[in-house]
């Protein structure tokens, strides 16, 4: 439920990608499902894997193969997802149902949006364009800036880069680490619960305001009564 902080409409709105924008957990579970196929293993479920799709390769390689980073092989694995998932980065991916109208609503009505998310340039830069978002107004990736999220960096450069002060952004997105940097930065947050969301659920993230489909964005910004 909104919360007086949501009294002000915001300037601009600010987006996670994976989970929140673009549905893009059928293309990195295929990513980790080739790895399972050159090991010999079986495909994981997609159920299974869908909701570590927004912790990417750590979150994937953990759930599909059971590795930590501190396992030996799990750095060849990683090189080797990435590159998989590269290579068919955008065959099933796709918007969420609603976002298409979401964004146009927030461009007639002239509020900046843009996207921020930890995955690396080198599969932000093509995807972006691929699945329909190549008009956002700034793209800050995972290597943008020297932190990734949940540090408020990413999202700091956001603002910086659509001339709004922190306090008029509001940021969006489905893992608690999206919830922990908006907050650092000073941004409103809302979770957003049609997303991968972990295995915790956005009640947990102490954000601002719990969305549970895009186009409920729109009463949240305007006032809309439900």
């Amino acid at each position: 439920m909104p919360t007086s902080d949501l009294a002000r409409q915001p300037q601009a709105i600010l987006f996670d990608l994976d989970g929140t924008l673009a549905d893009t957990a059928p293309d990195l579970a295929q990513a980790l499902n080739k790895l399972r196929l050159e090991r010999g293993l079986q495909p994981a479920p997609y159920e299974s894997l869908r909701p570590y799709a927004s912790a990417g390769a750590r979150g994937l390689i953990g759930a599909g193969l059971g590795l930590t980073p501190e396992a030996a092989e799990y750095e060849a694995l990683r090189i080797a997802f990435l590159n998989n998932y590269e290579a068919a980065i955008a065959v099933h991916s796709r918007l969420f149902d609603g976002v298409p109208e979401l964004l146009a609503q927030l461009d007639r009505s002239g509020i900046a949006w843009g996207i921020v998310t930890n995955k690396a340039m080198r599969f932000t830069d093509p995807l972006v364009p691929m699945i329909g978002l190549g008009h956002a107004a700034c793209v800050v990736s995972g290597d943008t800036t020297p932190h990734a999220k949940p540090h408020p960096a990413p999202l700091l450069e956001a603002a910086l880069r659509l001339g709004k002060a922190p306090e008029q952004c509001w940021y969006v997105g489905d893992d608690m680490r999206d919830i922990q940097a908006g907050r650092a930065a000073g941004m409103l947050t809302i979770a957003a619960a049609w997303g991968y969301c972990g295995s915790e659920g956005p009640t947990q993230w102490n954000a601002h305001a719990i969305a549970q489909e895009p186009l409920e964005l729109l009463q949240l910004i305007f006032r809309i009564p439900s």
